[in-house]
């Protein structure tokens, strides 16, 4: 390969979240050149997800991650339905899966803190680069090649509006973990296929102590209340706060501070008023690409896929496609694999995202946005009916938990 280029290597990741660092460790560890390109100039502390399901904690305890993540969140054993304010609810235990996992519970912590412990891990391998500040522009395919343009973001453009000065970077494969505007996707042209949901939804977080007002509550709790329904998720010193405000009212309306504060009095009614500590409002889709693989670029996480957050498996899904890619890319750069092994993790990632994560958190959404109340009831007393019986619980949360899904892509060959 051309070592005249500055940043020449095996593989080069586009995007630096949590996917791309997960990529990129897994790539380093087993012996090929990696780097990272992420156009921030640090890692996003942004609210983003905040669940991590028992198998991803499994994947992540073959890096020595798990742990440090165990640590730093809290352990949840169950997570519920319920009904407000009279706290009707199905609770669904995670033991059940003592046998299939080394976590039998959902872990809330902050996926910030993951990229953290990725970025401190990738410091310590030697074939490993994360360069931030980085922005790519575009790229072209070879023989045996793909060349990226890259930019930094902060250089002013010319007078004649073109970008500032920038560099070429030769790699093998590239991985196009840039999230949901992706720029790799949007240079190989795909369709995003898929909607994106009417509502606006608003995620804040708070200090105030709900456990204690809540009987029962859990620490990942979906909440119906009337004509609407809410979802309260626990991280360590906070809860997170998910509220979907009404259709029939202008959305800017609804994000004021006054609106903010009505919305969280009707959860816990009191008379003073609540600190919000951050808040961020944000639209849920439902989209994925026609294929994640493009000759030597291949896509992974939301630049290939975005779900609804309802059940938590945006971010899961995200780190199992960097755990498959990675047996692919090694396979091909240090096994001898051809080019089309990697038609293999499309096989197995896109069918799933699309049959599997899409279709269960478009589920999950819609049982939560029901409004009759006697279908509610209908809908949590079958729910209720699942929780007593074992054998329909295991195969509700071996479901829900995606260890279902994982198998079933181990078994496409």
């Amino acid at each position: 390969m051309d070592r005249n280029t500055r940043y020449d290597c095996g593989v080069a990741v586009v995007g630096g979240g949590p996917v791309g660092l997960c990529l990129a460790l897994l790539l380093a560890r087993k012996g090929i050149e990696v780097t990272v390109f992420e156009k921030e100039p640090d890692v996003s502390l942004d609210l983003r997800a905040s669940t991590f399901h028992p198998p991803t904690l499994d994947m992540l305890e073959t890096l020595g991650l798990a742990e440090t993540l165990v640590a730093q969140g809290l352990i949840c054993p169950h997570w519920q339905i319920r009904l407000h304010p009279d706290g009707e609810r199905a609770i669904f235990d995670l033991s059940v899966l003592e046998r299939d996992t080394g976590h039998p519970y959902r872990l809330q912590c902050e996926q910030w803190k993951l990229s953290l412990a990725l970025m401190e891990a990738l410091r310590e391998e030697p074939r490993a680069r994360i360069v931030f500040n980085r922005e790519v522009t575009g790229f072209t395919q070879g023989e045996d090649s793909v060349t990226l343009s890259l930019r930094d973001p902060d250089e002013a453009e010319d007078p004649a509006g073109a970008a500032g000065a920038s560099e070429t970077v030769r790699a093998r494969l590239v991985a196009g973990t840039d999230g949901a505007r992706s720029t790799i996707r949007k240079e190989l042209g795909l369709e995003f296929a898929g909607l994106t949901y009417p509502e606006t939804t608003l995620l804040v977080t708070t200090h105030f102590p709900f456990e204690e007002h809540l009987e029962g509550i859990s620490n990942v709790s979906y909440c119906w209340k009337a004509d609407g329904n809410f979802a309260l998720l626990k991280v360590p010193g906070r809860w997170r706060v998910s509220i979907y405000p009404r259709e029939d009212l202008p959305i800017e309306e609804q994000l004021t501070e006054e609106a903010i504060e009505a919305s969280l009095q009707v959860i816990v009614p009191r008379s003073e008023r609540y600190e919000v500590i951050e808040k961020r409002p944000y639209r849920v889709h439902q989209r994925i690409v026609p294929s994640y693989v493009h000759g030597r670029v291949v896509l992974a996480g939301d630049a290939a896929h975005l779900n609804s957050p309802s059940g938590g498996m945006g971010l899961n899904g995200g780190i199992h496609d960097a755990f498959e890619l990675a047996t692919a890319f090694t396979a091909i750069l240090r096994d001898g694999a051809p080019l089309t092994r990697l038609d293999l993790y499309d096989r197995r990632r896109r069918p799933i995202a699309r049959d599997q994560i899409l279709a269960q958190a478009d589920v999950n959404r819609a049982r939560m946005r029901e409004k009759n109340p006697e279908k509610r009831r209908e809908i949590l007393a079958n729910l209720q009916s699942i929780t007593r019986d074992r054998e329909r619980l295991y195969a509700h949360v071996l479901k829900s938990s995606m260890i279902d899904g994982l198998r079933l892509a181990a078994a496409i060959r």
